[in-house]
């Protein structure tokens, strides 16, 4: 009876080691700094936290795949600067299109998620149809895209002038609110609750966890693998582009550098919150609360007067221990 208990005690530690990990960083900053424990604290860390959740969740597809993608950061500064480049204000000086007419709103923010749809296309093209490891497919994506968007980016008259005095209607999508609750955050709120459905209710979900779990059984099992995997990489592009789109939104500009690296920090995340390397497994709280746990450590380290140095040791600690803790289970499963 006693090791019943203990190994249910295990079991439960086991499933929600990640929300302990979160609740153990808040609890040591709070106690450094009681001040931390705030409304206001809450919001700047979920403000953060929004648009690289959307950019994670679409990591997500992939990694669950067994794959990986290393394009998603370029991506998203693709988008932000598509969006930015067209929503300025008529009277800023600087103007990426002088001639350009006050578009909806809408309309940018679509050519900025064609945008990254397209290069999900072209990422899952060169898996799915030539066969080229994730790897090295989404690297030769991340160079060709940055290319294209510095090249963008470079083009008369902004001659690679950082973009900014964006439109009000554009930013508050950033930094307003709803009910005091910020409009970004709902945005991902919604973005996650549809990925929830997708990854739970939905075939192509199904098919996403099957080909992760054994590729050549999805194939024997009559899954279209090719489809599903242009479909999902097309996904995770459309992902990514929200969330660049987001960020220049919540930043007021956009430079061709936008996401630099931020493909790393949404595949530590992911990883984190218990999305498995070799494929398979991953779940949206388990994302979402990876991503939380960076915010935390970003936002509560710097709260408290940390060296920003410390940060990137103690994230690469975390990343490294995970990766360990998720190996060690795909042994032993086996």
């Amino acid at each position: 009876m006693a090791r019943l208990e203990s190994n249910r005690i295990t079991n439960f530690m086991r499933q929600n080691i990640i929300y302990m990990v979160l609740l153990v960083l808040i609890i040591l900053i709070s106690i450094l700094d009681p001040s931390f424990l705030s409304l206001r604290t809450f919001r700047d860390i979920l403000l953060q936290c929004a648009s690289k959740a959307i950019i994670a969740l679409g990591v997500s597809f992939v990694l669950i795949t067994g794959g990986t993608d290393l394009s998603a950061g370029r991506v998203v500064g693709f988008a932000a600067v598509i969006s930015a480049s067209m929503l300025q204000t008529q009277d800023y000086l600087r103007r990426f299109y002088p001639d350009l007419p006050d578009l909806p709103l809408i309309v940018p923010i679509l050519i900025a998620i064609a945008a990254g749809i397209l290069c999900g296309l072209l990422n899952g093209f060169i898996v799915s149809r030539l066969n080229v490891p994730p790897f090295i497919a989404t690297l030769g994506t991340m160079v060709i895209v940055y290319g294209a968007n510095s090249l963008y980016f470079d083009m008369e008259p902004n001659n690679s002038q950082p973009i900014g005095g964006l439109r009000p209607d554009f930013t508050n999508l950033g930094s307003g609110s709803v009910l005091s609750i910020p409009i970004i955050v709902i945005i991902a709120l919604v973005i996650s609750i549809i990925i929830w459905v997708i990854f739970n209710k939905t075939r192509l979900g199904k098919n996403m966890y099957a080909i992760g779990g054994n590729k050549e059984a999805a194939i024997v099992s009559g899954i279209n693998v090719r489809r599903t995997l242009l479909t999902l990489y097309a996904i995770a592009g459309a992902l990514y582009a929200v969330g660049g789109t987001l960020e220049a939104a919540r930043t007021g500009g956009a430079t061709n550098n936008y996401g630099n690296m931020y493909e790393l920090d949404a595949i530590a995340a992911c990883v984190v919150g218990g999305v498995s390397t070799t494929g398979g497994i991953g779940t949206v709280p388990g994302v979402l609360a990876g991503v939380l746990i960076f915010g935390v450590i970003n936002y509560g380290l710097t709260f408290i007067g940390l060296n920003p140095y410390w940060q990137q040791i103690i994230k690469g600690i975390i990343i490294v221990s995970a990766v360990a803790v998720d190996i060690r289970k795909y042994y032993a499963k086996k």
